[in-house]
């Protein structure tokens, strides 16, 4: 039986930041060219909108992860930097625009997330819907789209999965005992319920569900979370550090170091999940276009 490494817990209250989150700027021109491209075609990202870490990277590796409808939220996360306010109605022809900056960027794996927007009766889903099968049908690319939990609304996710995306993707984002401060409306039992539904109606896609870590959560806590995923049949799972985008939002509680990554790597893999990414700079879609490398080899072995 494989031995599992212990996690040893810090709790120091951070002053700096840790030498193991600051990262070389990568070399070339690609970050650029995709950037022209995201400017010329009018789309968002959730790279800009979110201040992710990461985006020099994966704009150097010409990907990005498209936000699509709008990017004002109309819900108040204390973790998020994207703006709150009351959105404007979907831009009519942004899923043409999307298929064209996946054309000219040569994408092969492309993935949408959405502002969450309450104020629509749908939450977005035919949006998402039409968005997908447009950059499918132009493009041939392998979509995955990180979704809103749509309150619920059982009917806008079945929209959604019609389209039939190649990853189902939805963050739980911290454990139970911090939902309120993080993630405010949101639910924990409704995002469960959300990616359990979405896999039993499309049981060969990838589900997949990610955290933060370093808000709080205790050892107990996050393995409840990792338990109760794979009960609902997630397949892929990321893990990376909370970083505040400025004073105003949620402290970070502490730095979790790159060892203690590892660990829950190998721990949330000895519970079955077929794709894990767990480290300091992971986020839910950092290197995505790999989960189907690594569920590929969990199929065949």
């Amino acid at each position: 039986m494989q031995k599992l490494p212990l996690i040893h817990v810090s709790e120091d209250r951070p002053r700096r930041l840790p030498p193991w989150l600051k990262k070389p700027l990568p070399r070339g021109n690609e970050d650029f060219l995709t950037q022209r491209t995201l400017r010329d075609l009018r789309l968002e990202t959730v790279c800009e909108n979110a201040r992710c870490p990461n985006r020099a990277e994966c704009y150097s590796r010409r990907t990005a992860t498209f936000m699509i409808l709008g990017n004002i939220c109309t819900r108040p996360c204390g973790f998020c930097a994207v703006r709150r306010g009351r959105p404007e109605p979907p831009p009519a022809d942004e899923a043409e625009r999307l298929a064209e900056a996946v054309s000219r960027l040569g994408l092969r794996h492309v993935v949408l997330t959405s502002v969450t927007r309450d104020d629509l009766p749908d939450g977005g889903a035919e949006h998402f819907y039409r968005c997908i099968t447009l950059i499918r049908q132009k493009t041939g690319a392998r979509i995955e789209v990180l979704t809103p939990d749509f309150l619920g609304n059982l009917a806008a996710l079945e929209r959604v999965l019609e389209a039939r995306p190649d990853v189902f993707n939805h963050n739980v984002e911290t454990v139970p005992r911090l939902y309120r401060r993080v993630r405010g409306k949101a639910d924990y039992n409704r995002s469960l319920s959300l990616l359990q539904y979405a896999k039993k109606t499309l049981p060969e896609m990838v589900t997949k569900s990610g955290l933060m870590l370093g808000l709080g959560e205790t050892i107990e806590e996050l393995l409840a979370v990792l338990a109760d995923l794979r009960s609902v049949g997630c397949d892929a799972l990321t893990l990376g550090q909370y970083l505040a985008p400025g004073p105003s939002y949620l402290p970070v509680h502490r730095y979790v170091p790159p060892e203690e990554f590892a660990a829950w790597g190998q721990w949330a893999r000895a519970l079955g999940f077929r794709y894990v990414a767990s480290g300091p700079f992971v986020r839910s879609s950092y290197h995505a276009d790999e989960v189907f490398a690594h569920v590929d080899r969990s199929d065949h072995a």
